[in-house]
């Protein structure tokens, strides 16, 4: 979670504030918290998600929403800005606004030094009450290194992480793969 909170009331008093300004925040437990800028290869590796996922969801019922998509934890009451949400059924949105989805089956998240330990631990935990949410990957930027998480029908969650380039993740619940070469297009590890 970002840094710096500051205290409000209500997710009400949160939405009108993140609707009436340009930069994003998170929400929980009554503070917002403002998120900071991302590198050069935190918005490549996103932008590479978006059009390997978009290029195979495009004739599927599955839809990509990069960034700017706000995803609310209606369980816990997290608000936030995944990298990546891939959604595969009818999109269910907090209010009239249709700016809140409800309903992810995928959740990508590029990891930095600062938001690591929170989106393997506090984050995910919370994302885990999401009935409809049932993979996810977590991507270094400073390295070939991916984590995949899914959800078993009993409920619990399998991991398999790799760093090979040339290994092929396969998102069952989306239906595609992702090759880490595609992930990593055009980063190089040596300036990061």
């Amino acid at each position: 979670m970002a840094s710096n909170p500051t205290t409000f009331d209500t997710p009400e008093e949160y939405l009108a504030l993140e609707r009436s300004c340009e930069t994003k925040h998170e929400y929980y437990n009554g503070e917002i918290f403002a998120m900071s800028g991302a590198s050069k290869w935190h918005v490549l590796i996103v932008t590479n998600l978006i059009v390997a996922l978009g290029s195979q969801l495009k004739e599927s019922p599955c839809t990509v929403y990069s960034t700017n998509l706000r995803l609310q934890v209606a369980p816990t009451g997290l608000y936030t800005y995944p990298d990546v949400i891939v959604l595969c059924d009818e999109a269910r949105f907090s209010d009239e606004r249709e700016d809140t989805l409800l309903n992810p089956a995928l959740i990508v998240e590029v990891l930095s030094e600062s938001t690591k330990d929170y989106d393997r631990g506090g984050k995910f935990e919370q994302y885990r009450a999401i009935d409809s949410f049932v993979e996810y990957l977590l991507i270094a930027q400073d390295r070939p290194h991916v984590e995949h998480h899914t959800r078993q029908p009993d409920g619990n969650w399998l991991l398999h992480e790799t760093n090979n380039l040339d290994d092929t993740i396969h998102l069952k619940s989306v239906r595609c793969s992702l090759r880490l070469a595609d992930i990593y297009l055009k980063i190089d590890f040596s300036s990061s």
